[in-house]
């Protein structure tokens, strides 16, 4: 018992982490030993027009079989409108038992906003109810794009049919903008990959640059789609950032990306950061997924988890050499 206890524990902090790092201010711990969050959703960041408050409280037991507790609470939320969204939250769970579903539900949410707001009814007063509380809906999280060479989200599927010279070809890398904390730093790297060798490809060709082999870790991640399975590949390192790994792979698994892989170095400027580094690498991550247009929408992201809860993991092979690990600094 104690142990499905830890092992639901370190889930839920994972799924914590994620969240944090995926709606930065948005996202509010209440009470962190009672594990009780609320988040502010809203229809539009820049110009909101329907704004709800999810508030959940996290049970030992979820996600392996107990749901979040949560309450939806906006004053214009009644009747049979409340009774419609209430259910779509629990189907979401229903169709994820045993998944983590925060992502899913807030998605869910802002998708019946949108709509909402699509529609010709006036919205509520919201500028009043903003302009008290102060809030200006910033996404720090977000880096602004870069000019260079912007990738479309690549649907691969391993098939027979491609010949091993279309597989094995080293895929285009990107770089995110760095996160500098406390003379720490820390960058993304994204690559679309479609097989093991092309991960494996990846880090060697990020390795040859002197600035990488220079990093105090080079952690990643990645997840393939293997269209006649139906399932994933997917694997993660650490390269001594004790749980960096499982934590980046888990916001992946929760962002719902396919067919990419991740690094994020950092590069340690001799002051501790505890659990921020955890936050650096997570929004490192997170910003380039945006960039690169590799998430989901949340109904895509239901049916994936809801279908794909069986992974293979590449335990052996990439992780007999800890020296190729990933991550370079600005790359010119």
């Amino acid at each position: 018992m104690a142990e499905g206890d830890a092992g639901s524990d370190q889930r839920q902090n994972e799924e914590i982490e994620a969240m944090a790092a995926i709606y930065g201010e948005e996202w509010c711990v209440i009470d962190d030993c009672a594990k009780i969050f609320c988040i502010r959703i809203s229809d539009d960041i820049d110009d909101p027009k329907w704004t709800l408050c999810l508030q959940v409280m996290l049970p030992n037991e979820y996600p392996g079989t107990a749901p979040p507790i949560y309450q939806l609470n906006a004053p214009w939320l009644k009747g049979q409108e409340r009774a419609d969204l209430s259910n779509s939250l629990e189907e979401i769970y229903i169709q994820n038992i045993g998944e983590s579903i925060l992502y899913l539900w807030v998605e869910k949410i802002r998708d019946v906003l949108i709509q909402k707001s699509q529609m010709t009814e006036p919205g509520p007063d919201v500028k009043k109810k903003t302009e008290e509380e102060d809030v200006e809906c910033e996404d720090d999280l977000i880096l602004a794009c870069q000019p260079e060479s912007s990738l479309k989200a690549l649907d691969f599927d391993i098939s027979e049919t491609r010949t091993e010279v279309e597989v094995e070809e080293l895929p285009p890398i990107d770089h995110g903008i760095p996160i500098t904390d406390r003379r720490s730093t820390f960058q993304a790297h994204l690559a679309p990959v479609v097989c093991p060798k092309q991960v494996k490809m990846v880090l060697s060709k990020l390795y040859e640059n002197k600035k990488i082999a220079s990093a105090t870790h080079n952690i990643y991640a990645y997840r393939i789609y293997c269209e006649d399975k139906q399932t994933f590949l997917q694997d993660c390192e650490d390269d001594g950032e004790t749980a960096a790994g499982g934590r980046l792979l888990h916001l992946m698994e929760i962002l719902n990306v396919k067919n990419v892989m991740v690094v994020v170095s950092r590069w340690y400027g001799g002051i501790l950061l505890g659990p921020d580094r955890f936050k650096h690498i997570n929004n490192c991550a997170r910003n380039i997924l945006v960039e690169k247009n590799y998430t989901n929408s949340p109904e895509e992201s239901s049916k994936a988890l809801g279908k794909n809860k069986k992974c293979s993991s590449l335990s052996n092979g990439l992780s007999e050499n800890p020296g190729v690990s990933i991550c370079s600094y600005v790359l010119r």
